[in-house]
């Protein structure tokens, strides 16, 4: 018998290890505002893409713990101060996993907003509850402590690394990427040869629930490509 033959199954080692990084984000408001839904739309179309970023992708961190309501900010907005539900149901409906450029996610927005005050003309000068503040964040990417060469190095980085980095990684990642993936996907597929694994991981709704039980869903894809 060969001494390979004998040697233990050894776990697969990456290509290249996954470095797992949180992000922080310093909030600052812009100068576009809105008091109707006529100067919102004037706004949307005016507001730096970093507004489009925070009110949208960024809108699915901070409120992550909801498991019911409205996906972002705009729509929010919509219902609550404006008292459009058909509205914000449209803005709710906008996926930002179709999108890898927030000008294409602004776009969109516009597009429905527009489509909206056409069908409604009246609507786009009634005076809103609460005036609609525009923010964007300034970004930096912090090392988290954790890195994985192995998968199984990679499901216990996942267990301890905060919400804050699973955002980073499985949400605003394809913006980065300019892909319809992300960080966890594209290193499962490039690094460790598990495309389905990667395919798995791309087809989780993040809409359906939490930042936790999207980080349980992951965790239990990778484990099973363990087996």
């Amino acid at each position: 018998m060969t001494t390979s033959a004998i040697a233990p199954n050894l776990p697969r080692t990456a290509v290249k290890p996954f470095y797992f990084n949180t992000s922080a984000h310093l909030l600052r408001i812009t100068r576009q505002k809105a008091s109707s839904l006529g100067e919102f739309l004037d706004a949307l179309r005016e507001c730096p893409e970093g507004s489009i970023f925070q009110h949208s992708f960024r809108t699915l961190q901070e409120h992550h713990f909801i498991r019911e309501g409205f996906s972002n900010d705009f729509a929010h907005w919509a219902l609550s101060a404006c008292n459009e539900p058909s509205l914000a149901e449209g803005l709710a409906s906008v996926d930002v996993r179709e999108f890898t450029s927030v000008a294409e996610l602004r776009e969109r927005f516009v597009e429905i907003v527009q489509n909206f005050l056409q069908r409604n003309p009246a609507a786009g000068a009634r005076p809103a509850k609460e005036t609609f503040y525009f923010c964007a964040s300034d970004t930096v990417v912090i090392p988290a402590n954790f890195v994985a060469h192995t998968l199984q190095e990679f499901a216990e980085g996942l267990r301890g690394v905060s919400l804050h980095s699973v955002h980073h990684h499985f949400i605003e990642a394809r913006l980065r990427l300019k892909l319809m993936s992300n960080d966890f996907s594209q290193w499962l597929y490039e690094d460790m040869g598990l495309t389905e694994a990667a395919r798995q991981l791309n087809r989780i709704d993040i809409y359906t629930g939490t930042l936790e039980d999207v980080r349980n869903q992951i965790i239990r894809i990778v484990e099973r490509a363990l087996i």
